[in-house]
């Protein structure tokens, strides 16, 4: 190991250094040449013997959580203080200086200072902001710093360029800020009066003018009541003039300038033209019409006498008592109520009713609580029942029932908000499918099983029938998709036909499909999930309904399902099997569908799901994959290898299923997921190596698998017998939902 200090391996200091500058230490103050940078650091701005470090900006304690820059801790947070500081006025004799208030706001997130006096009327002063918001330094000779948070406090002064500002307080905020930072608050100080503010004070009170204005302050009423308008609902009766009729009207007061203007509501087919305005807006009087006047006669001032030259130099003299003005009633916001009459410019129109805005308009200011409306309208006849003629047979029902509605026909509008709800969404389906046989004598007919689809969308239905080695009857569509009528509906009749939906569908029911007869005899698990999920919708699934049949047994009954229990189960384990729990509520007297019984099982079932070996799952994806002559192993590991930003080997499920669709992996959704799921860590993540490696079937062959070991995995659910997912039944947890307790019913 070499020394650091032998030729060669010295440290130059300068490496990665940008900063060679100089501080200057020597200049002129009020004219004397003297040293000024006695603090100042050396070159590059590296600290001297003796010196310490000074910070930039203010130091706050640190707070607890994530360290913020100052421009994000302090955004929008300032420190107000208020000050004063007194101004020379020479060559004056009635004032020699002048206070002036002003405030002083400190920015907290870059300690920038801004000095701003309020503006006083008739002050003769330049006013407002005082000093821009920046850095202000501080005075020479430490004019090399800036003022910080710490230089501040009630009671004190502070020298800002060559100004000295006392401070008398601060606002709330700043109170609280500096006692949080440790400040000890001096007691309050108090700014000294202005000699010449309080002279002119003074002048202005004693100041009584000979003539004064009288002036009309209607602006205030403008800025609090602008677009707020009173709307009433008006009637008049105009039937005593010839050809007159009713009026129905529509008042509004505006409560900006207390002016209102009046609508008409011309119904159609009256024989009125539409008018834009029936009362233009402005003030209404109320002992209208008021004879005319000449000009000059209506004047708010009467003038008494004029004396000197017109114009310019002349002078008159007002009548104080306004003899001459004319006191005028106009309406009010007060004049109108629901069920009072207003005089219109001789027309009588009656107020009937009003709006929301103006019933709360009047409930908080007059505290009016009845606005009980008034009728002046007859009820309207009740319309007539509309006659559809019957359907003719051509088309289906609802496009005859267009064409009735109106001279151009329209298609039939679909129920948009069920499709969009009810439409396939993803892996979801939304298609209730079951198992079904023909309900015939024909020996042939009755082995024949077909799978009855009901699109939830639109409740259509499609009958499809698998096929079967050796039946003799060949398989695929038996019914095209589209909606069913219920059997037993008259064919040329005006109301509309009854079609089968989800609901009349259940495991048990007997439905006629085109005059064909189906017996349901089970369903997928996607079927049953759903309906019981939407219980309220599928009476048949709901767990809630059935229990209440099954509470409804007499005490008969009661004594009957206790020596069924005790005879089939003597070990007395609390598990029967589901046969025998079947055979049990079929025998009952209450009325249980298939599907209900099914359904009750399925809820105090005790399932047990068959292991399957890992081994047996990935030879059954090889046969798949190999059938197909998949091969894009290669491919599939950059993908995985690409979407792990950390290379830890580890993707999500998600993650995961999503690429695997994107190859278009040629398995099963059931095997897919299921083999995802056996490749999961603890923290539910794919290894992903290992899964491409199990089902890679050119670098890792598996032992071949049965054809029937295949059949297992497919996803095409057609229907066929299986075992049964529910095999034992919990009656003892059945027992205490029902009838309270297991043990009550033992007893009794």
């Amino acid at each position: 190991m070499a020394l650091p200090m032998l030729p060669g391996n010295s440290v130059n200091r300068n490496l990665e250094r940008d900063k060679f500058h100089k501080s200057q230490h020597f200049d002129y103050s009020n004219g004397v040449a003297m040293m000024v940078g006695a603090e100042k650091p050396g070159i590059g701005g590296e600290l001297l013997l003796g010196q310490s470090a000074r910070p930039k900006y203010s130091l706050f304690p640190k707070r607890e959580g994530s360290d913020s820059p100052a421009w994000v801790a302090f955004n929008k947070q300032v420190l107000c203080f208020d000050a004063y500081f007194q101004e020379t006025v020479p060559q004056k004799r009635e004032e020699k200086y002048r206070v002036r208030k002003c405030k002083i706001y400190f920015y907290l997130e870059d300690d920038t200072i801004q000095v701003v006096e309020p503006e006083l009327k008739n002050s003769g002063i330049p006013q407002g902001t005082l000093i821009r918001r920046h850095r202000i330094p501080l005075p020479a000779p430490k004019d090399d710093c800036f003022y910080n948070v710490q230089h501040f406090n009630i009671n004190q002064e502070i020298l800002l360029y060559s100004r000295t500002f006392m401070i008398t307080d601060c606002d709330p905020f700043t109170r609280n800020f500096l006692m949080k930072m440790g400040v000890r608050i001096n007691p309050l100080a108090s700014a000294p009066a202005d000699p010449y503010t309080t002279l002119r004070q003074e002048m202005e009170e004693n100041m009584k003018p000979l003539r004064p204005y009288e002036r009309l302050d209607t602006l205030k009423q403008f800025l609090e009541h602008d677009r707020k308008v009173l709307r009433f609902y008006c009637y008049w009766d105009d039937t005593e003039s010839m050809f007159g009729d009713p009026r129905e009207m529509i008042l509004h007061y505006f409560l900006a300038d207390d002016t209102m203007e009046i609508y008409e509501v011309v119904p159609p087919n009256s024989g009125r033209d539409a008018v834009p305005k029936f009362l233009h807006r402005g003030k209404l009087p109320k002992n209208a019409p008021i004879p005319k006047r000449q000009p000059g006669g209506i004047t708010d001032r009467t003038v008494l006498n004029v004396f000197g030259p017109v114009g310019q130099g002349g002078r008159y003299i007002l009548d104080s008592l306004k003899t001459g003005a004319v006191d005028e009633e106009l309406y009010k916001d007060c004049d109108l109520i629901i069920g009072g009459v207003i005089n219109v410019w001789g027309r009588r129109v009656l107020l009937c009713d009003c709006d929301n805005f103006t019933k709360e308009y009047y409930r908080s200011k007059y505290g009016v609580e009845d606005f009980t409306p008034v009728s002046f309208k007859a009820p309207p006849p009740p319309k007539p029942a509309k006659q559809v003629p019957p359907y003719t047979g051509f088309g289906s029902e609802e496009d005859s029932l267009c064409s009735c509605q109106g001279l151009l026909s329209k298609p039939p509008q679909k129920d948009f908000r069920k499709l969009m709800e009810k439409d396939r969404q993803g892996l979801v389906s939304n298609v209730l499918r079951f198992v079904g046989k023909m309900l015939t004598d024909s020996p042939i007919d009755k082995e024949r099983v077909f799978i009855i689809c009901i699109y939830l969308s639109d409740d259509t239905i499609a009958v499809f029938e698998p096929p079967q080695r050796n039946s003799g009857v060949i398989g695929g569509k038996f019914l095209e998709r589209g909606r069913v009528k219920k059997p037993g509906q008259e064919l040329f009749k005006s109301e509309k036909s009854e079609y089968f939906t989800a609901q009349d569908l259940y495991v048990g029911a007997r439905v006629d499909l085109n005059n064909q007869p189906f017996q349901l005899l089970d369903a997928d698990e996607f079927t049953f999930n759903y309906m019981e999920q939407h219980a309220d919708e599928f009476p048949k699934a709901n767990i809630g309904t059935i229990i209440s049949k099954v509470k409804s047994i007499s005490e008969e009954q009661q004594k009957k399902v206790k020596q069924f229990l005790m005879m089939s189960d003597p070990s007395s384990t609390g598990f029967i099997p589901y046969e025998s729990f079947r055979t049990l509520l079929a025998d009952m007297d209450i009325q249980l569908s298939e599907h209900e019984i099914m359904t009750l099982g399925r809820n105090y079932s005790v399932q047990e799901q068959p292991e399957v070996y890992v081994g047996l799952m990935l030879a059954v994806a090889q046969d798949q994959l190999k059938k197909k002559n998949f091969e894009a192993f290669s491919d599939m590991i950059r993908a995985f290898t690409h979407e792990d930003r950390g290379r830890s080997g580890h993707l999500s499920s998600k993650e995961a299923r999503i690429i695997c669709k994107a190859f278009r992996l040629p398995l099963s959704d059931d095997l897919l997921r299921a083999l995802l799921e056996k490749f999961q860590d603890e923290s539910e993540k794919i290894d992903y190596h290992a899964f491409l490696s199990g089902i890679n079937w050119r670098e890792n062959p598996a032992p071949a698998v049965l054809p029937d070991v295949t059949v297992k995995f497919d996803a095409d659910w057609r229907g066929e017998a299986a075992d049964p997912a529910v095999k034992a039944i919990n009656y003892s947890l059945l027992l205490e939902d029902v009838f309270g307790s297991a043990t009550n019913i033992n007893d009794s």
